[in-house]
């Protein structure tokens, strides 16, 4: 089998990490659990200028690297893998963010697994593709049987595969969000994602 993860809030805790570091930043006090944007701006209802500054820093690589795995999610990729399955990570994170993104994966017990940046959001200012960064485009071509991703947002990419399986890993900013078919489906965590691929 073919299989899409996501990276933030499949992978890895970001918004919980986010959450903190607007406190830090600005004072703002806004739960993981009353996130329910996925849109951070709308979250934390940062001016411009906030939300230009959260997101430079929430890329740097020491930060970046500071996330906490998302329990169980490296044990069962991993098993996957050695059941021969293809696993492609593919992140809207931004393609500078490669490298501290590709040492995190290493570090936590993901190595060897491709990661790919996607410009899902509209972020990307110059548009520098590489053996890493997708074009839209290549992306299409891309067949997968199983996908898991948290954001709404992201959805649209799968409007090309209509028999993907996609697991929506449960998080507050999606949790109101109509699921677009019968092939989407909501998973607590690691563990029931795993069930369900079996």
């Amino acid at each position: 089998m073919d299989i899409y993860v996501d990276f933030d809030d499949c992978l890895c805790e970001t918004a919980k990490a986010f959450s903190t570091l607007v406190y830090d930043m600005f004072q703002i006090d806004v739960p993981y659990e009353d996130m329910y944007y996925f849109n951070l701006q709308k979250s934390f209802q940062l001016d411009d200028e906030q939300y230009t500054q959260l997101l430079e820093k929430g890329h740097e690589p020491d930060v970046l690297l500071s996330y906490e795995e998302t329990p169980g999610a490296s044990d069962v990729i991993n098993e996957w893998v050695r059941k021969g399955h293809q696993v492609s990570i593919i992140t809207g994170r931004p393609f500078n963010s490669f490298e501290p993104s590709r040492l995190w994966l290493d570090k936590h017990g993901f190595g060897g697994i491709k990661l790919y940046c996607l410009d899902k959001y509209g972020r990307e200012q110059r548009m520098q593709y590489s053996d890493f960064s997708l074009k839209l485009e290549d992306y299409l071509q891309m067949k997968f049987d199983y996908a898991i991703e948290d954001s709404p947002s992201a959805f649209r990419f799968f409007d090309h595969l209509p028999d993907l399986n996609v697991l929506v890993f449960d998080r507050p900013w999606n949790r109101a969000a109509e699921l677009p078919g019968a092939n989407f489906r909501r998973c607590i965590d690691w563990e029931e994602i795993s069930k369900i691929v079996q």
